[in-house]
């Protein structure tokens, strides 16, 4: 059974909870106790989502509380990666969040993140941080995949279920897995991206355009 664990609230995060929300037990984990209180109260600031659209999730809860996604057997990624005053990636935000996901990681599942990053980010930060916190090793206990957002803010006629979703993972099975996942609550075209760091790149190239 699935039981999904979406690490951050946001703008990208929250659609894709509810949307998981509606089919499986899905967590929204988020560590600002104001986010998770207004959202229990189908409240978004956002306005990504409205009231109507999140009590259709009926399997969607929400906690600030890490030890609540310590069974949960997918885990997906979605926290901001800004870039600092000399214009360089700022990853302190994701490092926190593969932390969290680390402990709570247990055999056979998998990561999912959907942050926009550079190249090589999965492979070459996240992987060995997930590593280390959890004592498991990829690809023998773990698997990891990389599936960019693409949500555009305030945009109401492209939304999460009918934009083009990119998928990639560790190996095959992951991306075989992916691709049924995502393709039970997006209606659009689902790309299976040869490799991890060609899904990367392509989020990369599509913001500069």
């Amino acid at each position: 059974m699935k039981s999904i664990a979406i690490i951050g609230l946001g703008y990208v995060g929250l659609p894709l909870a509810v949307e998981f929300g509606k089919k499986y037990q899905t967590t929204g984990f988020d560590v600002s106790r104001m986010r998770i209180s207004q959202l229990k109260k189908f409240i978004d600031v956002t306005g990504e989502v409205d009231k109507k659209n999140l009590k259709k999730s009926k399997k969607l809860s929400f906690s600030f509380n890490q030890k609540s996604i310590k069974n949960c057997n997918i885990f997906i990624i979605t926290v901001p990666t800004p870039i600092n005053e000399i214009n360089k990636p700022d990853l302190k935000i994701l490092k926190e969040a593969l932390k969290i996901v680390g402990t709570n990681l247990s055999k056979n599942c998998t990561v999912v993140l959907e942050s926009t990053v550079y190249p090589g980010t999965v492979e070459e930060v996240c992987v060995p941080i997930l590593e280390k916190e959890s004592g498991l090793k990829l690809n023998k206990d773990f698997f990891m995949g990389y599936s960019p957002e693409r949500i555009n803010p305030g945009d109401k006629k492209h939304y999460l279920t009918n934009i083009t979703k990119i998928v990639s993972g560790s190996n095959k099975r992951t991306v075989s897995e992916l691709s049924k996942l995502y393709g039970s609550i997006i209606k659009a075209k689902i790309y299976k991206s040869p490799s991890i760091k060609v899904a990367e790149a392509a989020k990369v190239i599509e913001n500069c355009q």
